[in-house]
């Protein structure tokens, strides 16, 4: 079969080379892939947000089925203007797709249908929001409404900090309109858990869980990226809690959703605070995570397409979801200077190192090739290094071992990735 993957980073990465492992896949394309992308698939130039173009090369070269990466797509309603095609496409269409495009829906839904997270407040006004925090407890969550590349957040310490937050998400429109709506919420504390789900509109199987990094800097310092280095299993994610999220998070979600006439089909990404008081959700994503998706996919004994078609035909109750018993880790090589401001068009070496070898991977997520045909950076966050390990503390091991195969100017990573394997 032929399948199309939207996307350019290395979660796209990650997925094409899951299809890439099918026996049932002969031809993979990807709109607009990457360096690292073109070698398992033939990249071509359309861009994410162009649906028209998207829908007509699907259908000109008899794509079977696509997959759709990145949120702004989901949200922007492709997945409808696919299906209005007769195309078989996986991921939410765009009235499921509102759980990560806005914020203040995802909380109105969990406080309507009793799912456990934070306290909030969502306001329009920014002289409303001032005013409430006047009276808000320290420290507290800003959260801009809409997509902001994984970096809308803010958590503010002291009154004045949180002031400072309202007018960089409201008024001075740091986040573009993705801020026209703030959520203000509880400060939650304890461990924070990725969790992904595939999901047919009534079942959901779940994956393995996983742990993000989201500061820039050692010691989650510095502002929130989209995300610097990941492991999968999280250790801290136990049975009793798996039991707990399954009963009150993770059906109760979907339950919801096709309760508010919105069934849900792709993947839901349950970002969760482990709490003293037990699970609670910080957010919802509608798509894989990225780079959840470069430590999950790589465990997963699964065919990817026989799980994503089970999606799209509504019959994800006959699949049994397995992952290896195994461990991975994932440390992001950034531009130095992300998620700021930074330099791009480095050459990029030693990506050699990483072929013919299944158990470490290179994922590239911000390359391109350059007028003379060398890999180059082209993003913040330019490769993400996984390797696999019997348990974690091999993989984080040879993870950072692999960093020093690659190499660029400018080039940034956390020496910190995992370490709270050391505590668990």
């Amino acid at each position: 079969m032929r399948v199309l993957i939207v996307g350019s980073g290395g979660r796209e990465h990650a997925i094409a080379l899951a299809v890439a492992r099918s026996p049932r896949v002969d031809k993979i394309y990807c709109a607009p892939g990457n360096a690292g992308i073109a070698s398992v698939a033939e990249c071509v130039p359309i861009g994410a947000m162009e649906f028209d173009a998207l829908a007509a090369f699907a259908k000109e070269h008899a794509v079977d089925l696509t997959i759709i990466g990145m949120d702004d797509p989901l949200v922007g309603g492709i997945v409808d203007r696919f299906e209005a095609e007769g195309l078989r496409v996986f991921g939410p269409r765009k009235n499921a797709a509102v759980l990560e495009g806005s914020k203040a829906f995802s909380k109105d839904l969990m406080k309507k249908y009793g799912i456990p997270t934070a306290a909030y407040e969502s306001f329009t006004s920014p002289e409303e929001a001032l005013a409430y925090l006047e009276t808000a407890r320290m420290p507290i969550v800003l959260k801009a409404d809409g997509l902001a590349l994984g970096k809308g957040v803010l958590i503010c310490n002291t009154l004045e900090e949180a002031k400072a937050g309202v007018r960089e998400i409201m008024q001075d429109k740091k986040f573009g309109s993705a801020g026209n709506t703030m959520v203000v919420e509880e400060f939650l504390t304890g461990r924070e858990v990725s969790v992904l789900s595939f999901v047919d509109g009534k079942t959901i199987r779940i994956m393995s869980s996983a742990q993000d990094h989201k500061r820039a800097k050692d010691g989650d310092q510095g502002p929130n990226t989209g995300g610097m280095g990941n492991f999968s299993p999280s250790p801290f994610y136990t049975e009793e809690i798996d039991r707990y999220c399954r009963e009150h998070i993770y059906q109760a979600t979907v339950d919801a959703m096709a309760a508010e006439g919105r069934p849900f089909t792709g993947v839901i990404f349950f970002g969760l605070m482990l709490t003293a008081e037990g699970p609670k959700v910080l957010e919802y994503n509608a798509r894989f995570g990225d780079p959840e998706a470069q430590v999950v996919l790589p465990r997963m004994e699964n065919d990817i397409i026989d799980v994503m078609e089970a999606c799209v035909d509504g019959r994800l109750d006959e699949i049994d979801l397995r992952f290896r018993d195994n461990a991975a880790v994932c440390v992001v090589l950034a531009s130095d200077g992300y998620p700021v401001s930074y330099e791009k068009g480095f050459p990029i070496s030693g990506l050699e190192r990483f072929e013919g070898k299944d158990d470490y991977f290179c994922y590239h997520a911000g390359t391109k090739f350059d007028e003379q045909g060398r890999i180059v950076t082209n993003g913040g966050r330019v490769l993400g290094v996984t390797a696999l390990g019997r348990d974690l503390r091999e993989a984080r091991a040879k993870a950072y071992e692999a960093t020093g195969w690659v190499d660029f100017a400018n080039k940034y990573m956390r020496t910190d990735i995992g370490r709270a394997i050391e505590e668990a």
